[in-house]
């Protein structure tokens, strides 16, 4: 059997779900495919932009990390969007207090999504929930740092952002299974659509779809190998063919073996 899938079915989704009245909660991503975030990992405008060139033909998230804002400002927002039209932009900003004006500053330049840490106050993590749908833009909130807490993530999805990003950060990563656990565990307690990144390998997606993910990220995967762009469209093939098929035909088992 050929199955057929067009590459902006995820971008269709996420335009037609952007405005403050129509938060998403994780039951509209099961009738839905993942979008495939990739996360750039570089401290350097030309290595961002070249990546970005690399896999713009399966990426539909490009993401801007901390680290490289820090470094090159919210100009390289603005680059990624004009050479990128097409593609949602991610600005993984870590806000942490001053939601409202984070928000502005890297709306106002092109992102589509924007990151709020999940310690930071509800009023932040409101205003700049607010300010994004005023863009008919979305905000993801980071649970890095909050563990599996059943009463932060309640607070968390009681404020109804537009994305719970489980995460597993670099400095923290061990295996893959600590990311495996922490998704099982979140997806009971929250309905908020998740986004799931840490270490993420090929052999991991299959897995990661029985919680119905509305973003998978994957970066060191990708570029750790000899052929970025190939890796790229496996991940892309994988979601895509995995998301569409009967979960009775779908391997759930994740790799033993997966290191982050």
């Amino acid at each position: 059997m050929i199955l057929h899938f067009t590459r902006n079915t995820g971008i269709q989704l996420f335009k037609h779900s952007r405005s403050s009245t129509a938060v998403r909660t994780r039951t509209d991503t099961m009738e839905s495919k993942p979008l495939l975030q990739v996360a750039l990992d570089c401290l350097d405008r030309d290595e961002a932009l070249w990546r970005a060139e690399t896999v713009k033909d399966f990426a539909e998230i490009l993401e801007i990390g901390a680290a490289l804002l820090k470094k090159e400002g919210v100009r390289i927002i603005d680059t990624l969007k004009q050479t990128y039209p097409d593609k949602l932009i991610f600005a993984d900003t870590k806000t942490v207090d001053l939601g409202r004006f984070e928000a502005q500053i890297v709306f106002e330049v092109g992102a589509d999504i924007m990151s709020v840490c999940g310690v930071a106050s509800d009023e932040t993590i409101e205003n700049a929930i607010h300010e994004a749908h005023s863009h008919e833009k979305k905000v993801l909130v980071d649970l890095i740092g909050l563990g599996n807490s059943y009463r932060q993530i309640k607070r968390l999805s009681f404020l109804r952002p537009d994305y719970l990003a489980v995460h597993t950060g670099i400095d923290e990563r061990k295996t893959n299974n600590d990311l495996f656990e922490k998704v099982e565990i979140i997806a009971q307690i929250s309905p908020i659509p998740l986004a799931i990144s840490g270490g993420i390998l090929l052999d991991d997606v299959s897995y990661l779809l029985v919680f119905h993910p509305a973003i998978i990220v994957v970066g060191s995967a990708i570029f750790s190998t000899d052929n970025p762009r190939k890796t790229t469209e496996r991940f892309w093939n994988s979601i895509n063919t995995l998301s569409f098929l009967p979960e009775s035909e779908r391997n759930y088992e994740p790799d033993d073996d997966s290191e982050g």
